[in-house]
């Protein structure tokens, strides 16, 4: 038998399909489903969005043809302009933005872009799952920097071992944070990580999808606003949770141009980019007015805000997140020795529920679960009478 690739075979077991394979069972027993597992937009893109695809579909039959690679000169300015105003960062369009079959695509091409076999990366640990999947397949290192609510789930760069530091080639951050839902509260974290790749000569990559779903008046900085950043980062972006295009597959990463020329030149042999007509909506996103973004947000907090309320009602407490779509949670009193895949499994077969076993994010993550906010606002209630008796039944049985 012809076997994978060692790369491939070496990645960590993917408990999400454990997850999934459960999900297909449950509805093919016609058990009624509540889904929040993935971090999938159930809102639709907005209407100007949409209408702009449609128009630019069929009055401009030139944007069906082979976009070009690197991302259309009107998006890419779209992209520079959109930083000035959202972060007061400013960028040459032309050098130093480049656009992306989605966030997730550019970051794993970047560890491609970067890594030879053996180089090290420091991964934030628990994590979204591309950022230490991508460093494996590249044939690179990963070493995890756990991420532990004592420090507010930020990575303790005083407590990473001098000789792993100066092994390192990357760093990968993110905040607001995925699965953990954590923030940086000012620049100051920013400025000890700069401060912490010059002076080991690490390349930061700062993942940044969830920088306007935030909730109580918090603003998520970029990592480019802080000195001498450009100097050690580049940042990448999303369309799919601001603006509900998940299946659109659209971001862009900036940095400076030496930085991210790599990747540039990484793509140019692999794919054709970006749709051209998805990437005149996605730049009518970013330019049009950004009302939709608030309402987007608002509907968010809303949920979070009856499912941190509810679950504490029935005895499970939940940090309340500043930003993000998705709840943290320390598995309850009584359900934390078996684990988080079996909590999540057990959950799916007897309530129908789905949610993320923290397992899935890395080492750091077991111990937790994450629950997305992504199902019809009178589905929590739903979801919060199933808990309830799942946990009480638990109690009972012991």
């Amino acid at each position: 038998m012809i076997e994978p690739s060692k790369k491939l075979s070496s990645l960590p077991p993917y408990l999400f399909s454990r997850i999934n394979t459960l999900k297909l069972e449950a509805h093919a027993k016609n058990l009624d489903v509540i889904d929040l597992g993935m971090g999938n937009p159930d809102f639709p893109t907005p209407p100007h969005i949409i209408e702009r695809l449609c128009e630019t579909v069929k009055e401009h039959p030139r944007t069906h043809r082979y976009p070009q690679a690197k991302g259309m000169p009107k998006f890419r300015a779209a992209a520079a302009e959109w930083m000035e105003k959202r972060f007061g960062v400013s960028l040459n369009p032309e050098k130093e933005v480049l656009a992306l079959i989605g966030s997730k695509e550019g970051i794993a091409h970047f560890c491609m872009a970067y890594l030879d076999p053996g180089d090290v990366a420091l991964v934030g640990n628990p994590g979204y799952p591309v950022h230490f999947n991508g460093v494996i397949l590249a044939g690179g290192t990963v070493e995890y920097v756990p991420l532990k609510p004592e420090n507010k789930w930020l990575p303790d760069l005083a407590k990473i071992p001098e000789k792993t530091a100066r092994a390192a080639k990357i760093m990968f951050l993110n905040y607001p944070n995925n699965p953990t839902a954590a923030v940086v509260d000012d620049l100051k974290f920013f400025e000890e990580v700069v401060a912490f790749a010059k002076k080991y000569d690490i390349l930061v990559v700062h993942d940044n999808p969830y920088c306007d779903i935030t909730f109580d008046g918090y603003v998520a900085p970029s990592f480019l606003q802080v000195p001498g950043a450009r100097d050690v980062g580049v940042e990448f972006f999303s369309f799919s949770k601001t603006y509900n295009m998940a299946g659109w597959r659209v971001g862009f990463v900036v940095g400076d141009q030496k930085l991210i020329a790599p990747l540039e030149k990484f793509k140019s042999f692999l794919d054709y980019g970006v749709p051209s007509f998805v990437q005149l909506a996605a730049a009518w996103a970013l330019k049009a007015p950004q009302d939709c973004i608030k309402e987007i947000s608002k509907r968010y907090e809303v949920r979070r805000d009856a499912m941190v309320s509810g679950l504490a009602k029935i005895g499970w407490q939940v940090d309340k997140p500043k930003a993000t779509m998705y709840l943290w949670a320390q598995l309850p009193e009584g359900f934390r020795d078996k684990g988080s895949l079996a909590f999540c499994e057990n959950l799916l077969k007897e309530t129908g529920i789905v949610i993320a076993p923290g397992a899935g994010f890395g080492p750091y993550g077991e111990g937790y679960v994450r629950m997305a906010l992504v199902t019809h606002d009178n589905r929590f209630h739903d979801a919060l009478l199933r808990l309830n008796k799942f946990l009480k039944l638990k109690e009972i049985k012991k």
